[in-house]
């Protein structure tokens, strides 16, 4: 039951909605999503720690970059049903769709500094 409070908990704030929504799309850096959202570091990877606490979402250490992805692999059975739910859900929604058209301009910090 844990897990199950744990899962619609994190999916009760629109940020981490928005979060999920992104990295449907491919594996990002918080560089990335804080731009495409327009949010401070510190809100992005709060809420990030959120969701992998949740088992939405998983990390991977690539030297001093830390990317996020969608956990489809190890994530508990109540997030495998909903993961395919929030795919198919909010395509029109106008949050988002901006959302997305910022994140295609958004460029990762390691290639901004070159």
């Amino acid at each position: 039951m844990k897990e199950i409070i744990r899962a619609f908990k994190a999916l009760g704030d629109e940020t981490r909605i928005r979060l999920i929504k992104l990295l449907e799309q491919r594996e990002l850096c918080v560089c990335e999503l804080m731009q495409a959202l327009n949010m401070t570091q510190s809100r992005v990877s709060r809420n990030l720690g959120i969701l992998k606490n949740a088992g939405f979402v998983k990390d991977r250490r690539d030297g001093l970059w830390v990317h996020y992805s969608i956990n489809y692999e190890d994530a508990p059975l109540i997030v495998q049903k909903l993961l395919p739910v929030l795919k198919e859900s909010l395509d029109n929604d106008s949050i988002l769709i901006k959302d997305l058209a910022k994140l295609a301009k958004a460029k990762k910090l390691s290639e901004i500094s070159k």
